[in-house]
């Protein structure tokens, strides 16, 4: 691996190396006598991202561990453990090249209504595959309240990209990030009542707008780089995971956006898997026997490497 990153052909910008480090620690009430886990940790290698290296260390050993591609395309560990334990502690820890993207908002210039309508094509195989995302999912409502919110970012004609990032723009003003405001389980039209919560909330709700006029968009998790306040030194494992969507806008072409910050995607987000929402692609679940109390502690580090 060379020292420094070269500049893209496309954009003319060196990418951004990162290491990543996520730490998932479980502690139980009891003993856990078995347990199945699904664990969506493992990077995807997307568009503009370049996975190098990728390393997970899980405490006690698994009794099963198999590796799969999810009906999405994204890298799935399947455990098993049948041996007694009282923790559970996931390491992950990855090198990865994020490059600018290729494409903005002002060069997806087709109007919103034509992608709208080809989505209803039944022989049009481009946009068939992207129609999975198009429709309510367990965690995203499809309803005429949504589609009324989405509505003035997408008068007749405007070209997607536009209407797209004028919602995030909108969502980014009117919505308050409270960390104390929702569950995992808050519904959508919650968050449209309250106009408050996190990442994973901002993101299904946006999706949950666009799909309410038809188009088609994913939910995305992976991490964010954070950087401190001016005079402060990075704090190492304060970082969080977190979470956008991606809106299809023709041909192979998707788009990030990222409401929580008010902007379209950059080399500041690293993708780890896609799906119709958060219940596709959380980071670790499944079934437990032998205890109803668990505790949970996480930490996420991102550093930029040379």
């Amino acid at each position: 691996m060379s020292s420094s990153a070269q500049p893209d052909i496309e954009t003319g910008q060196a990418p951004v190396r990162y290491r990543v480090r996520h730490s998932s620690a479980y502690r139980y009430g009891n003993e856990i006598m078995l347990a199945h886990h699904l664990l969506h940790l493992s990077p995807r290698p997307v568009q503009g991202q370049r996975v190098l290296a990728f390393r997970m260390d899980i405490a006690p050993g698994a009794s099963v561990m198999t590796e799969h591609e999810d009906y999405f395309g994204n890298p799935a560990i399947y455990l098993e453990m049948h041996e007694p334990h009282l923790r559970l502690t996931v390491k992950t820890e990855m090198d990865i090249e994020v490059a600018q993207p290729a494409l903005s908002p002002a060069d997806m210039d087709t109007p919103w209504e034509v992608l709208r309508d080809r989505l209803s094509i039944l022989n049009d195989h481009d946009a068939g595959a992207a129609s999975v995302f198009a429709y309510m999912s367990p965690m995203i409502a499809v309803n005429r309240e949504l589609s009324a919110y989405a509505l003035p970012s997408f008068p007749a004609g405007r070209h997607i990209g536009a209407a797209c990032l004028d919602l995030t723009n909108r969502i980014y003003d009117e919505f308050t990030f409270d960390t104390e405001a929702t569950t995992i389980g808050t519904p959508v039209m919650e968050i449209l009542k309250t106009r408050r919560g996190v990442c994973q909330d901002f993101a299904h709700f946006q999706i949950a707008c666009l799909r309410s006029i038809g188009l088609s968009a994913r939910y995305v998790s992976g991490y964010l780089r954070t950087i401190p306040p001016k005079g402060q030194p990075r704090a190492v494992g304060a970082d969080a995971s977190h979470a956008w969507l991606s809106v299809w806008c023709g041909g192979g072409d998707w788009l990030d956006f990222d409401p929580t910050n008010g902007r379209s995607g950059s080399t500041d987000l690293i993708a780890l898997a896609f799906g119709r929402d958060y219940g596709d692609v959380s980071p670790l679940h499944g079934v437990i026997l032998g205890s109803s109390v668990q505790y949970l502690n996480v930490e996420v580090d991102v550093a930029v490497r040379p």
